[in-house]
């Protein structure tokens, strides 16, 4: 089984940071793309921030310029480092991971998918 745990959400005023960090574990061959999705009250789940194996990066525009995606493969770690936050960052913010399981699922193209459990971001005006 691979879990994520996510850590670093809270209660930031606007204009402040957060650093949100995603740590994969478990049976893990090899790790894809991973990423930041958020879910405010009342609306659809979006992409916030994704990063390939490689390190390419994407954000979605409304970030773009104020959170940075990492990642740590050694510790099988994602970041979203969240700066001149604002009200209307606030949401639950999932991590998500593509990975694969084994050499055989990465040898014939066959990734899994896993959701962390969700961390509060809340940005007060």
């Amino acid at each position: 089984q691979v879990q994520l745990v996510e850590s670093g959400g809270g209660l930031v005023q606007a204009g402040g940071s957060l650093r949100l960090s995603c740590t994969a574990s478990g049976s893990i061959f090899s790790i894809n793309t991973m990423g930041w999705c958020r879910q405010a009250s009342g609306k659809q789940r979006e992409v916030v921030a994704a990063i390939s194996s490689g390190g390419s990066t994407n954000y979605e525009a409304s970030v773009k310029g104020r959170f940075a995606i990492s990642r740590d493969n050694a510790k099988t770690t994602v970041y979203l480092q969240m700066d001149s936050l604002k009200p209307e960052d606030t949401a639950v913010y999932y991590c998500n991971v593509e990975f694969f399981q084994s050499y055989t699922d990465y040898r014939f193209r066959r990734p899994d998918e896993k959701w962390g459990q969700g961390t509060q971001v809340t940005v007060s005006s």
